[in-house]
């Protein structure tokens, strides 16, 4: 349970072991706080204060032990009753669409990643721009009363979109507009410092939602070659993880959009396939796929710990994601 709590439970020096000068350090990279240093990893604290992996895992314990005792974390062990009871309490995003609301059990979960991958057109982005206008609805609406943070790193954050849907939702646009941080990332190196500096935004401006639109593109574009794959896949691992650890330390939902890519061995059936290997796969929480079928976009459930694989049925139109008339979910084998 949460109790009351300051900004100066948070700060750093209340942290043993953590003086003037490792403060100096940690600041310096972007670490503000102990949400800040709990959220990255012991091998990142080393090399940012030059010290061995075990005092950096011993320094991340220590802010991990005391967001336990603050309440903002779950203990290292907690029965599997309790867990359930809290994650009936869990909060949601609703999406605009019955049959996608219905795809993932209720909406966008916070303290997770949800990933929607597919080929251009197919409504990931769509999604996400209907998610930044709905978060900040009431909760008995379906949003959280909060704002979203918007990581573009393909230019496809549209504030017209934003207008045109906020409209259809009876909303003042020029309000929605005010609670959506776009941050524009230019390439890779950008975009991980971006998520380093993530967590002090989300605190001051009571952040519920961090959009990633998409996570891929610029390792996929900056790394060529067989050469540079384990590289690639290092970099941005530490990517994904870093955004598992916002999740869940911050209580946000995280959505991250992907590319896909053509499989050349695959003769039958759909040969796309999602970029960044298992590295995206395993650290998504949920991984949905999205392709078009005329007007309409069919959205899959590819992967998650909890629900079924299954096929449902969404249109875009000006509240950006909806449901076509007369439509019921598709159920999958």
């Amino acid at each position: 349970m949460l109790i009351d709590m300051s900004e100066e439970d948070f700060e750093l020096e209340s942290l043993g072991g953590v003086g003037p000068v490792t403060k100096q350090k940690l600041v310096s990279a972007g670490i503000y706080n102990i949400l800040d240093l709990a959220s990255r990893g012991p091998s990142e604290i080393a090399d940012i204060m030059n010290i061995n992996r075990d005092k950096a895992t011993e320094l991340c314990n220590k802010a991990r032990d005391k967001l336990i005792e603050l309440g903002r974390l779950e203990k290292e062990f907690i029965s599997a009753s309790e867990l359930y009871k809290k994650r009936q309490a869990i909060d949601r995003i609703h999406m605009g669409s019955n049959n996608l609301d219905d795809l993932l059990a209720g909406g966008i979960e916070t303290q997770a990643i949800t990933e929607f991958y597919g080929e251009y057109g197919s409504g990931k982005t769509q999604i996400c721009h209907t998610l930044c206008v709905i978060v900040q609805m009431p909760k008995e609406q379906g949003g959280l009363s909060a704002g979203a943070i918007y990581l573009d790193t393909e230019n496809t954050f549209r504030p017209e979109r934003i207008v045109e849907i906020a409209e259809a939702y009876d909303l003042d646009h020029e309000e929605v507009l005010s609670k959506i941080i776009v941050a524009k990332a230019y390439n890779s190196a950008h975009q991980e410092f971006i998520i380093n500096e993530v967590g002090r935004i989300i605190e001051k401006e009571d952040i519920r939602l961090l959009i990633v639109d998409s996570a891929v593109a610029h390792y996929r574009a900056e790394f060529l070659g067989r050469g540079t794959l384990a590289e690639r896949q290092q970099r941005l691992n530490r990517f994904m993880h870093h955004l598992l650890r916002i999740a869940e330390i911050y209580n946000v939902a995280v959505v991250a959009t992907n590319q896909v890519q053509s499989a050349p061995d695959v003769f039958f059936g759909d040969p796309s396939r999602p970029t960044g290997g298992h590295v995206i796969a395993h650290t998504s929480t949920y991984r949905i796929y999205l392709r078009k079928a005329g007007k309409n976009r069919i959205a899959r459930m590819v992967d998650s710990p909890s629900h079924p694989e299954r096929e449902v049925v969404f249109v875009l139109n000006e509240k950006g994601v909806d449901d076509p008339p007369d439509s019921t979910p598709k159920r999958g084998r």
